[in-house]
């Protein structure tokens, strides 16, 4: 009786632990159990021997890296809701899968953009500062740390997908008025169940909100969708929250603008150069200027083994012969 051979499985970063073991059981799996982010020569080394690559969104598995003379590769699946970090048409070309891991990530993500909201205006971490690190703090005062309320504030919401909404129904139980930017209207029903205007123009949602939520994906379409130009269109009283994807931001202007006065702070949860964090922004996060996060937004226990069980699914599925139930194609992008 012939022994089916397990297929091979190279996971790039370290998953937690039920979810490492169920692919031990299933699949010859390497995993990898340091945690440092592979190198584009050992991702290289993976297509060419891996049935099956698990990235995360710290792997950039570029056409150089899928372009392998002796590729073995039929399948990415993607420990991620976005797909910025692989380039899906190459992969498409050579005939492999990909897959990701959509619908997981939602009240994560929303919770924490309405805390980034919540934590601007008012100050959070520049008051709780005073205790943490050694200053003086005289006691109550009337006029000390005041910030803005958030209730009666218009925000703008680029972006009008799952995440988008989750967090305009948080936003509307705070009492923000809520407006959209979004390649299309949502449906009646949603629209009038959050009482959310819809913006067809992007400069002018822009001028006109106290606070700017960005919830929409990173794609050659959006990479500096907030410009230079639009982000001279904000006021100088209102705050931008972002986390999505750093690079649908102008950081350079916005961190330019911030300093000047003629933006009033930020909420940021990801970077346009991450890991990597401009000196700046940490200099006006430390003047209380910003809210910095390091990429935190989607990060709870819950949230992570769900992911690592839809990546499992996809695969199985794959490996039955079937369409994975997460396939992305290039054209959905």
């Amino acid at each position: 009786m012939t022994v089916r051979k397990k297929p091979l499985v190279v996971v790039t970063r370290k998953l937690p632990d039920s979810i490492e073991t169920r692919m031990r059981e299933l699949f010859d799996t390497r995993l990898n159990l340091d945690d440092q982010p592979m190198t584009q020569d050992q991702l290289a080394e993976a297509v060419r021997s891996a049935d099956i690559l698990v990235p995360t969104v710290s792997d950039e598995v570029n056409e150089t890296v899928l372009n392998q003379p002796e590729r073995r590769l039929k399948l990415i699946a993607n420990f991620g809701n976005g797909v910025d970090n692989i380039d899906v048409t190459a992969a498409h070309g050579f005939g492999i899968t990909v897959t990701n891991t959509p619908k997981v990530l939602t009240e994560d993500t929303a919770d924490m953009t309405m805390a980034l909201i919540l934590a601007v205006p008012r100050r959070l971490t520049e008051g709780a500062s005073i205790l943490t690190e050694g200053k003086e703090w005289a006691g109550w005062s009337p006029t000390w740390m005041l910030g803005h309320r958030i209730g009666g504030k218009r925000l703008g919401i680029i972006g009008m997908g799952r995440i988008g909404q989750a967090v305009a129904r948080r936003a509307h139980a705070f009492g923000l008025q809520i407006h959209y930017h979004n390649r299309r209207p949502v449906a009646p029903k949603i629209e009038e169940e959050l009482g959310a205007t819809y913006w067809e123009s992007l400069d002018q949602m822009l001028a006109r909100m106290d606070i700017i939520s960005v919830n929409c994906p990173h794609t050659p379409a959006t990479f500096h969708l907030l410009s230079g130009r639009r982000l001279k269109l904000v006021r100088k009283d209102a705050y931008i929250v972002n986390t999505a994807r750093g690079e649908v931001i102008d950081e350079e202007t916005l961190t330019k603008l911030i300093e000047s006065g003629d933006i009033a702070g930020a909420g940021l949860d990801v970077f346009e150069h991450e890991p990597a964090v401009s000196p700046k922004l940490v200099r006006l996060a430390r003047a209380g200027k910003v809210v910095l996060l390091p990429h935190m937004g989607s990060a709870t226990i819950e949230g992570r083994v769900e992911m690592g069980e839809k990546v499992i699914i996809n695969i199985r599925t794959f490996l039955d012969g079937h369409k994975p139930p997460d396939r992305v194609l290039p054209n959905m992008l």
